[in-house]
């Protein structure tokens, strides 16, 4: 397992470790509108996910607008931005940070995304910071937890495994 720290100390990562290569694991998360979103709901696309632990933080609000803008340069890619913040929380957040290209989920109901690709802080029950690409055939083919999670991710390897993935 992947060993991550928040603010210095040490956290415990749980659930299901995947890797590149890996097929990626169904999900279910909410929608804004507290619809259910799975993987599977975008099968066929290539998936950036962007995984935050509070959409209301420095890092969390500069990694998400970040790839809002950067979607422009990535046609047929599906971004999504998970984070275990309320629905109603990311609703009112997108809608005043002008986020409308990327989609932004809550796993905050039964952190079956956090499971299932092993990125839960057993210790804050947030995820912790990370970027996942799945191809358009559900493979993870690059996969980034950032070892300290007040610390950015590397937004140009990612940009450039999601552009590379088919």
């Amino acid at each position: 397992m992947t060993s991550v720290t928040f603010k210095g100390s040490p956290v415990t990562l749980v659930g299901n470790e995947v890797k590149v290569g890996d097929t990626a694991p169904n999900f279910t998360v909410l929608a804004n509108d507290l619809s259910e979103v799975t993987l599977n709901d975008s099968e066929g696309h290539v998936r950036l996910i962007s995984v935050v632990p509070s959409i209301d933080t420095g890092v969390c609000d500069a990694q998400t607008r970040r790839f809002n803008e950067e979607a422009a340069s990535l046609p047929g890619v599906k971004i999504l931005t998970i984070s275990c913040d309320l629905p109603f929380a990311q609703a009112r957040w997108c809608a005043t940070a002008g986020i409308e290209n990327v989609q932004v989920l809550s796993d905050h109901r039964d952190l079956s995304f956090g499971e299932a690709f092993g990125v839960v802080m057993k210790e804050l029950r947030l995820l912790a910071r990370s970027i996942f690409v799945v191809d358009s055939t559900g493979k993870i083919t690059y996969k980034e937890i950032v070892n300290e999670v007040t610390n950015h991710p590397n937004y140009t390897a990612a940009i450039e495994a999601a552009k590379q993935a088919k």
